[in-house]
């Protein structure tokens, strides 16, 4: 036979039979099963135990059964001597140490198998457990002996901050630093302090300093990614005053709580309140009771009233919200209205907290709650005169929205932040306001010259850099409100350029989209309606029609676009922008640079002529574009800011970017050059050399503007009455003796002033010259061919619901300035214009009957919600 064919030996019992159960001729019992003696079969164990493992005379137990076998070894039973630690089928596990030496921590665990080896012992989550409480305890120890009880008198010592010119100059340096006293707890009245615990922490007298869910609150939202503010106790607040680090870092969160588990432990209640009331922030760069007490109610802390005393625990909880003068610089939504509501809001609650909690008696509770205690008005700090306070405001704003810096770390001064104002441009713009003004208004004598106000700013066309602007009066005089970066003033026909430009891009239903030129014709008559592209009229509230007027009568007929401009007609714009459709001009004015949060919000035909409220910040930038050839760059006023010698993040200057054709803008600013040459901007022409410009008065004569530019410098200029008790816009009819103000009047008087001296010595590099764009496609209705002869009176629409706009279809003959494909330099006079006339009503932008037709009459007042700042709408822009 073969060697590969032969038989193997047969092992001793039986072989296989006595494997199986059979009873081998030695042992006269059944064999165990395979795997239960530990012998190796097949890949089952790895060391072989020889054949007497379950020899004759052996004390291995009997098994019936191969699956009985296993039950007895899972039960451990089965072993033999010597044998204790092996698995069956024999050999070491893979998972196990060596055998008979037990494993240190044992997992997976040994003797388990499938999932069970998987479950940890109680002993070992027992030992874990107890591991992890013993480290934190330690660490806690650690902890706890290594900080230390800060001093308010550390955090006192806060510093200036200095502001600087363009060239680097010093501009002004300003602080809390002289603006901080501590007090004793005696000096400190009972009822602030009382305030402060009902309010914020009544557990204060009984607490170990700690609040536990409120740092559970905090971790789990730092988890989240949120804030981690709230639910802190006195201590914890007083602790967060005076550590240097307002870090929101797990690391800092820990460390606060051990240093409140020591101040809590360490000082008494009295030592706690006196650090946290001398070390809170209220707002106006008051740090502390005493410096709270001066700036709000001219007096020492230790007079103040209990209902002083909850008008101050109030602004604990947020002054930018709380102080009822308002911060609309700094958040447009915390206006003097709303924050006065929230604050007095807040100031009842507190009383009636006092009460319940038996810290004010009923007597002195109904005598603190019978009259709110206003706080006296701001005041100028140190150094801030003039237009300096309007460039700190717009400056510090500029450097809060672009950082993580609050409000009461910057005010805790130790920052050098380098502006782009330049101080020569900054004194000519307010020398221009103020020549303009003693020449042209006397408000001690004419009632009408009263409250007159102007905003202006200058900013550089493919930068963004501001180098000048005009606020107001200065704080030293009472005016507070920075009008170059004020929203509420409608901004009237000096919207109509972005009309244009975006009928030139988009083009109207009338040319299937294609872009139309500026020498394409609409119907400029006074009282006309407006028709819809579906051939329907846009109706009032009472289910009349709507009529769009300008400032005067004159039967203008159909007359170009540029002649419309440069007149400043307002019934061809209006219809214009329905043609168009007034979201392609929304976002035509929000490519240049306006903040939809300025804009109107109701798209109907008055908002073609002017119901939105940007800034002058914002519509000098946004000119700037035309200026630049189609590049935004947005406004900046702060080129770096350093602290402690290190420059921080965030104030690289903004990029321009190419936001709409080349040639549109350069037409556009064609356009425009012809309004200062031969239209409403004429007074500019004595600037001698090349600008461009637009004119814009609103309804009822209650703003009028002006915004101008050359190659180098954009710069706008508003003026408007305001009522100083509620801010409301007023009437300028009559004011500086004239029946209305307008803004080719005394705002272009003032822009001329400034330009003259901001550009002295510059060369005048005039403007790219356009190339003509877009087809002229006429106003649906125009008649074609349009007549040329003479000039002959267009009567007024009726109120029929003809389709015909007008019922005369000549026009005047053309002039100079409609003829010239382009700018033509004609130096000629104007006749009877649109003068940059306003709306008298707004039209519904439903022809259903009912639907509320009014709105953008500019009444919000420079203090208004429009949100035309320079940082408008969102906090942060």
């Amino acid at each position: 036979m073969s060697e590969h064919r032969r038989k193997p030996p047969q092992p001793q019992g039986g072989g296989r039979a006595a494997r199986r159960g059979q009873p081998g001729p030695s042992s006269g019992r059944p064999a165990a099963p395979r795997g239960a003696n530990g012998a190796s079969d097949h890949s089952y164990g790895s060391h072989s135990q020889g054949p007497d493992a379950y020899g004759s005379g052996g004390d291995g137990r009997e098994y019936g059964s191969r699956a009985e076998a296993r039950r007895a070894a899972q039960r451990g039973g089965g072993r033999r001597r010597g044998a204790d630690n092996a698995p069956p089928g024999g050999g070491r596990g893979r998972d196990q140490g060596p055998p008979g030496k037990p494993r240190f921590i044992d997992y997976p665990r040994v003797g388990r198998y499938g999932w069970r080896r998987w479950v940890p012992s109680w002993r070992l989550v027992t030992g874990l457990g107890l591991g992890f409480v013993g480290s934190l305890v330690v660490m806690a120890g650690v902890g706890y002996a290594l900080v230390g009880i800060p001093d308010e008198n550390a955090a006192a010592e806060s510093q200036n901050n200095v502001y600087y010119w363009a060239d680097g100059t010093q501009m002004v340096a300003t602080g809390t630093g002289v603006n901080r006293q501590n007090l004793t707890i005696d000096k400190i009245p009972k009822a602030m302090q009382y305030a402060v615990i009902s309010a914020e922490n009544k557990s204060f007298y009984q607490d170990s300093g700690v609040d536990p869910m409120g740092i559970a609150r905090a971790l789990a939202n730092m988890a989240r990614g949120g804030q981690t503010q709230g639910g802190s106790t006195i201590t914890q607040q007083f602790v967060k005053n005076t550590y240097l680090s307002q870090d929101q870092t797990l690391t800092r969160k820990f460390t606060e709580m051990f240093i409140s588990l020591k101040v809590g432990t360490k000082l008494d209640k009295n030592e706690i309140m006196r650090g946290y009331l001398n070390t809170s922030y209220y707002g106006r760069g008051a740090y502390g009771i005493q410096a709270a007490a001066q700036t709000y109610y001219g007096k020492d802390a230790q007079d103040l009233t209990p209902s002083q005393c909850a008008v101050l625990a109030a602004l604990l909880k947020g002054p930018t919200y709380y102080d009822p003068a308002g911060n609309a610089d700094l958040d447009k939504s915390a206006t003097e209205e709303a924050n006065r509501a929230r604050s007095e809001g807040r100031w009842r609650w507190i009383l009636g907290e006092m009460h319940k909690d038996k810290h004010l008696s009923d007597a002195d509770y109904q005598k603190a709650v019978s009259k709110y205690p206003n706080p006296q008005g701001r005041k100028a700090t140190r150094g801030m005169n003039g237009q300096v306070s309007y460039m700190v405001d717009t400056a510090k704003k500029y450097v809060l929205n672009h950082s993580d810096i609050t409000e009461a770390k910057f005010d805790k001064g130790g920052y050098q932040i380098y502006t782009t104002f330049q101080k020569a441009k900054v004194d000519a713009l307010s020398a221009a306001v103020k020549k303009v003004q003693k020449s042209r208004l006397n408000p001690e004598t004419k009632e009408k010259d009263k409250y007159v106000q102007f905003g202006a700013a200058s900013v550089v066309p493919n930068d963004g850099a501001i180098v000048a602007l005009y606020g107001g009066d200065g704080y030293e005089n009472g005016h507070f409100t920075n009008n170059a970066d004020t929203s509420g003033v409608p901004v009237g026909s000096t919207w109509k350029p972005y009309v244009l430009a975006a009928a030139m891009q988009d083009g109207t239903y009338n040319s299937n989209g294609e872009g139309i030129s500026p020498l394409s014709k609409y119907n400029g008559n006074d009282h006309l309606k407006v028709r819809r592209p579906d051939g329907s009229y846009y109706l009032n509230k009472d289910n009349s029609f709507f009529f769009q007027a300008n400032e005067s009568d004159h039967p203008w007929g159909y007359i170009t676009l540029r002649k419309a401009m440069e007149q400043s007609i307002n019934t061809p714009f209006v219809q214009l922008g329905v043609d168009v459709g007034m979201s392609k001009v929304r976002d035509m004015a929000r490519s240049t640079g306006i903040l939809e949060g300025s804009m109107a919000k109701d798209l109907n035909p008055s908002f073609a002529i002017g119901t939105s409220t940007p800034s002058a910040i914002r519509m000098a930038d946004s000119y700037a574009t035309f200026a630049a050839s189609g590049k935004q760059a947005d406004p900046y006023s702060v080129t770096m800011v350093k602290k402690d010698g290190e420059e921080l993040p965030g104030f690289t200057k903004p990029k321009p970017k190419q936001v709409m054709d080349s040639s549109i803008a350069n037409n556009v600013t064609d356009v425009l050059e012809n309004v200062i040459q031969n239209g409403t901007g004429k007074n500019a022409r004595a600037l001698g050399r090349t600008a461009a410009g637009k004119t814009g008065t609103t309804d009822e004569n209650k703003s009028a503007w002006f915004v101008g530019y050359t190659q180098q410098l954009s710069t706008s200029v508003a003026m408007f009455r305001e009522n100083p008790k509620d801010h409301r816009l007023l009437s300028m009819n009559g004011t500086a003796g004239t029946d209305s103000i307008h803004g080719g009047d005394i705002p272009t008087s003032v822009w001329t002033e400034y330009m003259l001296a901001a550009l002295k010595g510059k060369n005048d590099p005039g403007f790219p010259e356009p190339i003509k764009i877009g087809k002229i496609h006429d106003e649906a209705g125009a008649p074609t061919p349009t007549p040329t002869p003479s000039i002959t009176a267009t009567p007024s629409p009726t109120e029929s619901s003809s389709p015909s706009p007008t019922q005369s279809t000549t026009s005047p003959s053309p002039t100079q300035s409609e003829t010239c494909r382009f700018f033509c330099n004609n130096n000629g006079g104007t006749g009877p214009g649109g003068a940059d006339g306003g709306v008298t009503s707004s039209p519904s932008d439903s022809a259903s009957p009912g639907t509320d037709g009014t709105g953008g009459n500019g009444n919000a007042g420079a203090n208004g919600n429009g949100g035309g700042g320079l940082f408008g709408g969102q906090p942060g822009q």
